[in-house]
């Protein structure tokens, strides 16, 4: 059966204390809002509606980054979320099967809990997403007679007895999509904050005699963002979790606590994460990597036994093939490294393919920028770069040639063949001994002989 999404994300967030939309505050390198469109689509979803309320111009062009076939409806008035759900009635008017609730500012569900609520849904007309809570606070209650749910209790209308409950709701529902959108139809106002509450449909479902259950899930997964410090607890929470499966998927990671994941990082088992290590979104790294120390990666991808590090940047467009040595304090950004290529020490890489088995001399520059367009360097296969070396892009230097250290290479360099570019050195005897006699006397004159 079809499953489709919708994921509110109209709120201002007012605690945020922000200009920018609750939703589009980052964990992990994305937009909550991106974490939760990312649960959604493990379902592979027929269709999938953002409703968009505070900054929606922000948020349709964010939602879009991530899916570019996004609907992006529009809550113009802040009425409650029954009233959200139903801004996407049109959208879903001739789609057949289940729809799932989702909100923005929940980043955290996992696919298989989205699973077992549609794997529910074959038994059950409503579905709820519940989780046991370690302090119930304020959450609503849900109350359950076996596996039915009788109704959802906000705290502020509880009896003592059901506050007592810690089966709470999240607040993310699956329904078949026309009767969810019939139930919110139904919907009223007639409560204190006097909006549209989803969360009333399980009674309306209930006195129409249908079937209504709750999934369970952790409660970890259920984390809402509402402030500042709940961001700062989201993203602590992020790399605990990620850490935690990183770990049990394979990966080596000498202190685990101090390396950082961003929420696409792909990393294969067997590789090694030495500490103080920063992935930023975009990074793909292949079994059997070696990731040195206080090395930070974005929008790259690193091959199979390719080690990095310590103290290296890769830039986003940098693809490293298998086994190439990339050292301490080296920059490298939208570049080509082949296999078995080194560059060990202090140098910048910039809009460059570099050979298999070439090695770049330490403080080797690759100059690709000349104040308004970039340039590409291309160094062949077993190529030497000697030290110091400033390659002026653009420019090119065959297999196994060579450049003479210091060199600022401006021409391309035929394969084979040795570059020197560079002045001829001439010494003036007894020069140096004469020049720091004359400054020293110098200081002497202006400190009064005390220098």
């Amino acid at each position: 059966m079809p499953t489709s999404l919708v994921i509110l994300a109209a709120g201002q967030g007012t605690r945020m204390k922000s200009d920018q939309p609750k939703v589009l505050h980052q964990v992990a390198g994305a937009p909550l809002l991106h974490h939760a469109m990312k649960a959604g689509a493990s379902l592979e979803p027929e269709r999938t509606v953002v409703v968009a309320g505070h900054g929606a111009e922000a948020v349709e062009a964010s939602a879009r980054d991530y899916d570019p076939d996004v609907i992006v409806v529009r809550q113009e008035e802040q009425l409650g979320t029954a009233h959200a759900v139903d801004q996407a009635r049109d959208a879903l008017a001739d789609v057949e099967g289940d729809v799932i609730v989702l909100y923005g500012d929940t980043p955290f569900i996992r696919p298989d809990t989205l699973d077992a609520m549609v794997t529910a849904r074959q038994e059950h007309s409503v579905v709820v997403l519940g989780f046991e809570a370690k302090d119930p606070g304020r959450y609503g209650r849900l109350v359950m007679q076996g596996t039915s749910l009788e109704r959802i209790v906000e705290f502020k209308d509880a009896t003592d007895a059901e506050r007592t409950i810690t089966f709470c709701n999240s607040g993310v529902i699956c329904a078949d999509a026309r009767e969810m959108f019939d139930l919110i139809t139904a919907v009223g106002k007639q409560n204190a904050s006097e909006e549209y509450y989803l969360t009333d449909i399980v009674g309306l479902a209930r006195a129409r005699e249908l079937s209504v259950t709750a999934v369970a899930c952790r409660e970890a997964e259920t984390l809402g963002v509402n402030s500042r410090s709940d961001l700062a607890a989201a993203e602590a929470a992020f790399q605990a979790r990620t850490r935690r499966d990183a770990l049990e998927d394979g990966i080596t990671m000498q202190a685990p606590e101090t390396v950082y994941f961003s929420f696409d990082t792909i990393i294969g088992r067997d590789t090694l994460i030495e500490p103080n290590v920063v992935f930023g979104p975009g990074v793909s790294v292949e079994t059997g990597a070696h990731i040195r120390a206080f090395s930070h990666l974005e929008g790259c991808h690193v091959s199979r036994g390719a080690i990095v590090g310590p103290y290296a940047r890769l830039r986003p467009g940098t693809e490293l093939s298998e086994d190439v040595r990339i050292g301490n304090f080296v920059e490298v950004k939208n570049a080509i490294i082949d296999e078995g290529a080194k560059v060990n020490h202090l140098t910048y890489i910039g809009d460059a393919d570099i050979g298999s088995k070439t090695n770049i001399g330490a403080g080797t520059i690759t100059c690709n920028y000349d104040g308004v367009f970039k340039h590409r360097t291309e160094i062949g296969a077993n190529a030497f770069i000697g030290s110091d070396t400033m390659l002026v892009a653009p420019v090119k230097v065959g297999d196994e040639a060579m450049t003479a250290t210091g060199s600022v290479v401006t021409e391309d360099v035929p394969a084979g063949a040795l570059a020197l570019a560079r002045t001829k050195q001439v010494n003036k005897p007894e020069f140096a001994r004469r020049f720091m006699e004359k400054l020293r006397a110098a200081k002497r004159n202006l400190t009064g002989g005390t220098g």
